[in-house]
């Protein structure tokens, strides 16, 4: 794939816009909700849009105190289980409490005649959001804090007793990665486009290479520095966003899937990777030793297969891509997608998550 298939990384995310068409909200019952549920809310207020790919969209609202984030279903029509802000607002309400770095989440609205559909309002964080995992502006002791800091915010998200909390039934119980392979293998197949021998060994080998430990745990499911705000001036983690795909399931889900950022191929996601980057001059840790202290933080035994993640996320990976590419080839994406570059994406995914099965032992 060429090196250029990818949009450069700009340094942070969080930037905002004018409020796009078609998420355009009726502000003044939005003010009105809020004064009515806000306790500190003062008005005027003004809005603007979170930029970025987000499900759910997500607005900056500002006041001449205060400053709050709206984030609501998106307008049309819907699969029953997608874009639940209300799952969303309920983890962030019960981890909140605990004092995990949540922002407080305020108020959730579920009447859709308010604003047209779902949402709910939390407060503001100040912080930094990295996309590119390599940080380039800042120095490699301070580079090293914030990779440290992420690695002690996922432990500790890993040691919450969510049934104490009232989550106990947020999520299924047991047989995570088992059911994981069979829904995305089932996804695979029914987007395919091409016949790729890396995915159709990956299938077939996947499920007889599922960990015997069925531990259950609350995970973020999006865990990636993307989704972790960064304090403005310190190393270290002030929030973790985008709670849409939280469930219950095997903490190492979440784990490798953050792993990624070591191992993912080049050229393949505009977050880069740290494949074959100079770690140490980098202050950042080797996976090996980031999943070590993970390990020893969260009070669990070492990760000894750590082949078989790599293989499981990246298939993961490529099979959600392979379904943008068969809704772009069935003119069902956006305009902008091109399937020719997504499903060169998807080859580079499937091959190198092949080569990390063979490492854990597949056959060729």
């Amino acid at each position: 794939m060429p090196a250029d298939s990818v949009t450069p990384p700009r340094k942070y995310l969080g930037e905002t816009v004018e409020v796009k068409a078609a998420h355009r909200i009726d502000e003044a019952r939005l003010a009105q909700f809020l004064g009515d549920t806000v306790g500190d809310y003062e008005g005027p207020l003004s809005l603007r849009q979170f930029e970025g790919g987000q499900s759910n969209p997500t607005y900056l609202l500002t006041t001449p105190a205060r400053k709050y984030v709206l984030r609501r279903k998106p307008p049309g029509v819907l699969l029953k289980s997608a874009h639940a802000v209300d799952r969303e607002f309920r983890v962030m309400r019960a981890l909140f409490e605990t004092g995990f770095p949540v922002p407080e989440p305020l108020a959730l609205c579920e009447d859709d005649t308010v604003l047209g559909t779902a949402f709910y309002v939390m407060r503001h964080v100040e912080g930094r959001v990295f996309l590119d995992n390599a940080m380039p502006d800042l120095d490699r002791a301070t580079r090293g804090a914030v990779f440290d800091s992420v690695n002690a915010t996922l432990a500790r998200l890993h040691t919450v007793d969510h049934v104490a909390l009232g989550l106990g039934d947020f999520g299924r119980a047991g047989n995570y990665f088992s059911r994981q392979i069979g829904r995305w293998s089932q996804q695979y197949e029914a987007s395919r486009t091409e016949d790729l021998a890396a995915m159709d060994k990956l299938i077939a080998w996947l499920p007889g290479a599922v960990p015997a430990d069925e531990e259950t745990r609350l995970i973020h499911g999006d865990y990636s520095f993307h989704n972790v705000l960064i304090h403005p001036t310190e190393p270290r983690v002030v929030a973790v966003l985008d709670w849409e795909l939280s469930t219950t399931g095997h903490p190492l889900g979440d784990l490798m899937y953050h792993g990624m950022e070591w191992y993912r191929p080049a050229h393949c996601d505009a977050r880069g990777t740290l494949l074959g980057a100079d770690l140490d001059a980098l202050g950042v840790p080797s996976l090996e030793a980031y999943v070590a202290l993970y390990c020893q933080r969260a009070g669990r035994a070492p990760v000894e297969n750590l082949g078989f993640h790599k293989a499981y996320n990246l298939f993961r990976v490529a099979a959600i891509i392979q379904g943008i590419v068969a809704r772009a080839l069935g003119g069902n994406a956006a305009a902008s997608v091109d399937a020719g570059e997504q499903a060169a994406r998807v080859r580079v995914l499937a091959d190198a998550a092949w080569g990390y099965a063979q490492e854990a032992g597949a056959a060729a």
